[in-house]
């Protein structure tokens, strides 16, 4: 007599599990080109089963936009409410690292919840921001403290946005010490706002294409990549839908043509102001100036660039790829040339958690491009990188 066939045993975290996994495909892919099959696929499930968890891919996607804050809020109720900066910001560390493959979805891929949405995501990461604000302003004597808080935040933060390979407990040692350097930084230090910048004008449209390309870079960055049509670029440049075709054959050549500016427009920049910098240390300042003065004159131009280069088709990314190593490559040079003692694999992870500290700072200050401003940033990532 044949026996009965076992049944499979559901996981009683099958929900986790499918979270998990598709923070991941969304972070590698962007939300509208994963599906809810690369999904199902990751976990080891059917699409059917997906669907008894998730009725669509939006509910999926919002859970797993505010999954990273959640734990963010749950770990810090659990901290004292008179704990120091180190066990507050070592808390969130832990957090981010541990799932920094599925975690970073709420810095840029957020544009796609819906209002309500992404309010509630807002109201909570203000909440985490106000936890660590509190610890950082025990010491009165250096001001800003929700500044100081957000920078710190979005150094930690960076490890969901890159691939530096890294062991877990070592990354946790690195970013807890750049988050309190940046959280006892001044704000206002002399160093970074007293560093003149040049910057490469910002490029005139001279010709139908380059008007199409200026006149898509803001929507793109308000609205999201998916949610502008050709129409409206078309509307926005005075012409009908059907001329666009004549300059970029699709939509995502408008894209890609968009990020090969903001690359182009970083590197004019950093060679400007490395221009006849020897000393590393200067080099390192210089850098973080310019990269701040850059993203604030082109916010709308790097926040697209960031957000949306995963949804471009691989051939497409591969020179925007390299433009990125070899910025980080500059980076990297300089700081281990400043601090000898950091290996390159540090060296990297301080430049992504650098460049999380102008996004956050900059995104806390509305980008609102003054001196003051970018002086205050720039003195952020100074501190982050180990040179205050």
């Amino acid at each position: 007599m044949n026996a009965e066939p076992i049944a499979a045993v559901r996981p009683r975290n099958r929900r986790q599990l499918i979270v998990e996994a598709a923070g991941k495909v969304f972070s590698e892919r962007g939300y509208h080109a994963a599906s809810m099959e690369d999904i199902a696929a990751a976990v080891g499930i059917s699409a059917a089963a997906l669907y008894r968890h998730f009725p669509n891919k939006y509910a999926l996607f919002a859970e797993c936009a505010n999954v990273m804050v959640d734990r963010l809020v749950a770990v810090l109720d659990e901290v004292a409410p008179d704990a120091a900066p180190a066990d507050v910001l070592g808390a969130v560390t832990r957090v981010a690292v541990g799932h920094r493959a599925s975690g970073g979805l709420y810095r840029w891929e957020a544009r796609y919840l819906e209002q309500e949405d992404r309010r509630l995501l807002r109201a909570k990461f203000a909440r985490v921001v106000a936890r660590v604000s509190e610890s950082v302003r025990a010491d009165g004597s250096v001001p800003r403290a929700e500044l100081r808080a957000a920078a710190s935040l979005g150094a930690i933060g960076s490890i969901t946005t890159h691939h530096v390979s890294i062991a877990q407990r070592r990354a946790e040692d690195v970013l807890l010490a750049c988050a309190l350097r940046v959280a006892a930084a001044d704000p206002a230090a002399a160093g970074g706002r007293a560093r003149l910048v040049e910057l490469p004008a910002r490029p005139v449209p001279r010709t139908r294409r380059a008007e199409i390309l200026a006149a898509a870079i803001p929507l793109f960055a308000r609205d999201g990549f998916a949610k502008v049509t050709n129409g409206r670029i078309a509307e926005a440049v005075g012409l009908v839908p059907s001329a666009i075709y004549r300059h970029y054959p699709n939509k995502v050549d408008i894209l890609a043509a968009a990020c090969l500016q903001a690359a182009d427009l970083l590197a004019q920049a950093v060679d400007r102001n490395l221009h006849e910098v020897s000393d590393p240390h200067d080099a390192v300042v210089a850098l973080a100036a310019t990269y701040v003065a850059y993203s604030f004159e082109h916010t709308a131009l790097t926040s697209v660039a960031e957000a949306e280069v995963v949804g471009l088709p691989a051939d497409l990314q591969q020179p925007l790829i390299r433009a990125q190593r070899e910025h980080i490559a500059v980076w990297e040079q300089q700081l281990r040339l400043a601090r000898p003692e950091v290996d390159p694999r540090q060296a990297r992870v301080l430049v992504h958690a650098g460049f999380g500290v102008v996004v956050e700072a900059g995104r806390r200050l509305r980008w609102q491009d003054t001196p003051e401003h970018r002086g205050a940033v720039t003195a952020l990532v100074v501190a982050a990188l180990g040179l205050g």
